[in-house]
């Protein structure tokens, strides 16, 4: 590990869908992990963390344990909920002199975003440059683990798409995803990961490319509107108004080619950055496919 590079790496947000592979990755690149979890917390971790328990929301005490634990870079994985924590916590690790914040992104790009998610992130960043925190975005596009979600095939038996699913979308596995962010942690100088915004891309294609390796298993069919009722399918918050369903948000922004991570949500439509441009950083690496991850 180059001298130029971080040592000490705190994660918020340790949860089993994003977080735990994020920490198991910077685990494996030999970087010293703090996880910060509630004091209710009794959520089992990966060997060789320290775990810390704080109070997001206690400036002064997550200040403590940042400076305590000389934490270089703090990585957020908070959840749509938590999105309103990082504030104190972004406080706290500018008073304790952290280096690098890397916000909860991990999705489709936000950068000028209006509305829902894209309006929250964009206005969390904005709020690290007012304090003069550096940051680091990752825009993957959507997990591949959750297409079958987004799509309704495990309570419908069906390969539910909103709108013509031709749009070309970006897609990633959330262990290439976590080994990226380990990876540029560890290689980069920070000159070369302050204030800037990475894009990966596992695989780059339509939901109804997607829903051919699907054929013998659930069969397409195009709807208006997903089903009410599905698991976790209501949204918490920051969605426009009349917007419901958090899968029909995801295939609406999907339809409009807002998930693909050459998108600039300020234009409309895709940018000037090359889609996937960041993966060459990740030299020599075989990024997982759809059909490796969903097994299909």
């Amino acid at each position: 590990m180059s001298e130029s590079t971080y040592k000490t790496v705190a994660v918020a947000g340790a949860g089993p869908n994003l977080g735990l592979p994020i920490v198991r990755a910077l685990l494996a690149h030999n970087l010293s992990v703090i996880v910060l979890v509630r004091p209710s917390s009794t959520r089992e971790l990966p060997a060789g963390t320290r775990v810390v328990a704080v109070d997001y929301s206690d400036v002064l005490a997550a200040t403590s344990v940042l400076r305590e634990h000389h934490v270089d870079v703090v990585v957020s994985a908070v959840s749509s909920e938590g999105l309103l924590s990082q504030m104190p916590l972004a406080q706290a690790a500018k008073a304790a002199g952290v280096k690098l914040f890397v916000p909860p992104e991990f999705g489709m790009p936000t950068e000028g975003g209006t509305e829902g998610f894209a309006l929250a992130k964009s206005q969390f960043v904005d709020y690290l440059k007012s304090i003069g925190l550096p940051f680091a975005r990752v825009y993957c596009g959507l997990f591949y683990e959750y297409i079958p979600w987004l799509t309704g095939v495990p309570d419908t038996g069906k390969f539910l798409i909103v709108g013509s699913g031709k749009v070309p979308a970006s897609f990633t596995a959330i262990e290439d995803v976590a080994g990226f962010l380990a990876h540029i942690l560890t290689t980069l100088p920070p000159s070369k990961l302050h204030d800037t915004s990475f894009r990966i891309e596992g695989q780059r294609g339509s939901l109804a490319h997607i829903a051919k390796f699907y054929e013998g298993i659930a069969p397409v069919e195009y709807v208006n509107t997903m089903p009410d009722g599905a698991p976790g399918a209501q949204a918490r918050g920051y969605f426009p108004s009349g917007a419901t369903e958090v899968r029909d948000y995801f295939q609406q922004k999907v339809e409009k080619g807002a998930v693909s991570v050459g998108y600039d949500p300020a234009l409309g439509r895709e940018g000037e950055v090359p889609v996937g441009h960041s993966n060459a950083l990740w030299e020599g690496h075989q990024w997982k496919t759809v059909k490796e991850v969903l097994d299909l």
